[in-house]
């Protein structure tokens, strides 16, 4: 077994590594750009070693320098994680040329699988099933609707080493397929260095659903089982889990055995993957193989009861697998949810800035459920515009798909992140959703249950008497401790006459009578029955934790100039509480609108301004290209709400934009 390796990577995969490497006695060496000088990888790693500029195309991607950092450290061998060289054939030419090994499959394989039209002569070749489609390499923008005539709309322009939703565009007509086609060369050009892109039909509602696979250098392959992916936006998987809710026994054992054929036509070692999509009916289709560890892989550990990074470390050492295809067992569910640093409320457009508080949730197993945070973060580090913006990955697991999943609800409650927007409150919202919760499900559902992101109206909480009484007690608290600290007596145990005004723009006035008393306190309503609130909260924390009506609650709270706002399990909502009497007075304050913004383009995200697409004076039409906006390598292209003429051009082209930075203004 090696003594000593390197990790080329950064963030939660660098230290998901370094902790499996830390039990089996392996030494860790780490590598940094200068925008993670502080990193906890660095931190958590034996010894680090710096490779360059912020820019991943300075750092983690230059070979030469992650191959010097093995050499002056002495490292034996490198695990790549998943992105950056983890796919890249000439890395791993270059390790073995300076004798160190690469934690991953052969060159061939990569090179075989890291091209997506070749991987697709392959999978045919192999007798597996793939998508129709054309399998060579489109440049012009006609013969891109040439072929997407012939195979039929819908059709999906992929860039051939693209991953990661990158470089990759759904077409439904004409026009999308020629500037589908150009954005698709753009990305996979300023991502992977390759801007060659093929053309295949798109299946409608499909289920993404991957199936993990192992292999050592003994010609043994296995797989371990199905993933889910279909839970994504943009081609970004937002929630995964293991098994597939989905697949009966004879389809899975049908997939698995493709993905094996597959693998073993490539002489494959190491983990790998093989996604398909599947259709309504259960017919399944190649899509791709990714050689090197899924983002993802936990959900397969759990349910399985392997270490993935400890095999991939024993089969690059020259290791038999320790088990057969019928040792490989499912066992319970498992669940993970990507935790984003975006704004679902804006488009879920990616957000940046320092992590001012964070508290991930406790890891662990109680009552059946299992808690798994895998992050490369803590508090006071900062989300950049270099990186992909995820935070962590939180994984639960559990005896049943349901047990996984209010686990899930229940730890997102209690993770704590501020400073930056996040994901956290649509993640909870998704868990509660009927249709995912019934499994009822296909790459399409984010699109077509949150069109516009995450809403006011996905906002709004179900029982607004809790939130009512939560906000009571918060205010009440944090009056008495006021009083306290100004040298007013307590009047705890006092019954107390308030309304509570939920929402900003109509608020909703919900009155109650509030008792503070040993043990729980009591909430009374005009009609409706009592609600019993036990907490130990104090003014100050960010949580208010509870038993409510003897079921446990794990409230947000975000103070504000009028008042707080409160999120629990996928719901968030403003209150300002006042004593009863003064309600009238308070239905008559005018409420403010925010500005009118309507006549300008805006940036919604932090990012490089590509290009202006129009000009001053220039007549537009609703539809129309007006800018495109570059942030974490992905294209982000604005176009016209409706018709109109632009008066002024803000920004040109290569200027760095803020959030909400004027880019073009309207007559």
């Amino acid at each position: 077994m090696f003594k000593k390796i390197l990790i080329a990577n950064r963030g939660e995969i660098a230290c998901r590594v370094i902790k499996t490497a830390r039990r089996m006695g392996i030494a860790t060496v780490a590598v940094y750009s200068e925008a993670d000088a502080d990193a906890l990888h660095i931190e958590m790693a034996d010894e680090a070693v710096a490779i360059g500029g912020p820019a991943s195309a300075d750092s983690y991607l230059v070979i030469e320098r992650v191959v010097q950092a093995c050499k002056d450290t002495g490292a034996e061998a490198v695990h790549p994680g998943y992105g950056f060289l983890s796919e890249n054939a000439a890395f791993a030419e270059a390790l073995d040329a300076a004798g160190v090994a690469f934690i991953g499959p052969p060159v061939g394989a990569i090179q075989a699988m890291g091209d997506k039209i070749e991987s697709k002569k392959l999978a045919l070749k192999a007798g597996v099933s793939t998508v129709p489609g054309h399998t060579e390499a489109v440049s012009d923008p006609d013969e891109a609707v040439r072929i997407a005539q012939s195979i039929g709309y819908p059709v999906m322009l992929k860039a051939s080493a693209g991953g990661g939703g990158k470089g990759m565009r759904l077409a439904w007509n004409d026009q999308e397929a020629r500037d589908g086609l150009v954005s698709a060369m753009n990305e996979g050009r300023a991502s992977f260095g390759d801007d060659r892109v093929f053309v295949e039909k798109f299946i409608e509602q499909p289920r993404h659903i991957e199936i993990q696979v192992l292999a050592d250098k003994h010609g043994n392959t296995l797989y371990l089982g199905e993933r889910e992916c279909s839970i994504q936006r943009r081609h970004q998987k937002v929630l995964e889990e293991a098994p597939s809710p989905f697949l009966d026994a004879a389809t899975r054992k049908a997939m698995g055995e493709q993905a094996v054929a597959l693998a073993a036509a490539v002489d494959y070692c190491s983990a790998g993957t093989v996604e398909f999509i599947v259709d309504k009916d259960r017919n399944f289709y190649f899509l791709e193989m990714n050689t090197r560890l899924q983002v993802e892989h936990p959900v397969t550990e759990l349910v399985t009861g392997l270490d993935l990074v400890e095999l991939m470390l024993r089969v690059a050492a020259g290791e038999r697998l320790p088990l057969s295809q019928a040792d490989v067992t499912l066992t319970g569910w498992a669940l993970e949810a990507r935790v984003y640093a975006e704004d679902p409320e804006r488009g879920f457009l990616p957000s940046t800035g320092r992590l001012v508080r964070y508290r991930a949730p406790q890891e662990g197993r109680a009552d059946g459920v299992s808690v798994r945070v895998d992050a490369g973060v803590r508090e006071g580090d900062e989300i950049s515009i270099y990186y992909d913006p995820m935070i962590a990955k939180l994984i639960t697991g559990g005896p049943t798909r349901e047990a996984a999943i209010d686990g899930m609800r229940q730890a997102l409650d209690g993770y704590l992140i501020r400073g930056l927007n996040h994901n956290l409150a649509f993640l909870s919202h998704l868990c509660a959703h009927p249709r995912f919760r019934s499994g009822d499900m296909s790459t399409n559902f984010i699109a077509e249950e949150y069109p516009d992101g995450l809403t006011d109206a996905h906002l709004a909480p179900a029982d607004q008497r809790v939130f009512a009484a939560v906000a009571a007690l918060i205010e009440l608290r944090t009056d008495r401790r006021n009083r306290a600290v100004g040298g007013a007596a307590s009047e705890q145990g006092t019954p107390h006459q308030l309304s509570v005004f939920l929402g900003v723009e109509s608020p909703m006035e919900v009155a109650l009578e509030v008792m503070e008393k040993e043990g729980a306190d009591i909430a009374r309503f005009d009609s409706g029955p009592d609600i019993h609130i036990a907490s130990a909260w104090s003014p100050g924390q960010p949580m208010f934790e509870a038993v409510i009506d003897d079921a446990p609650h794990v409230f947000q709270v975000v103070p504000t100039d009028s008042g707080f706002i409160l999120s629990y399990d996928g719901a968030r909502i403003a209150a300002k509480v006042i004593e009863r009497r003064l309600a009238p007075l308070m239905r008559l304050m005018p409420y403010k609108p925010p500005p009118d913004m309507s006549k300008f383009l805006v940036s919604p995200m932090p990012g490089l301004l590509v290009r202006v697409s129009v000009a001053e004076g220039q007549e537009v039409k609703a539809g129309e290209e007006l800018a495109v906006v570059e942030a974490m390598k992905m294209e982000n292209v604005m176009r016209a709400v409706q018709d109109g003429v632009v008066k002024v051009i803000h920004a040109a082209a290569g200027d760095s934009l803020a959030v909400d930075q004027k880019i073009v203004e309207f007559e």
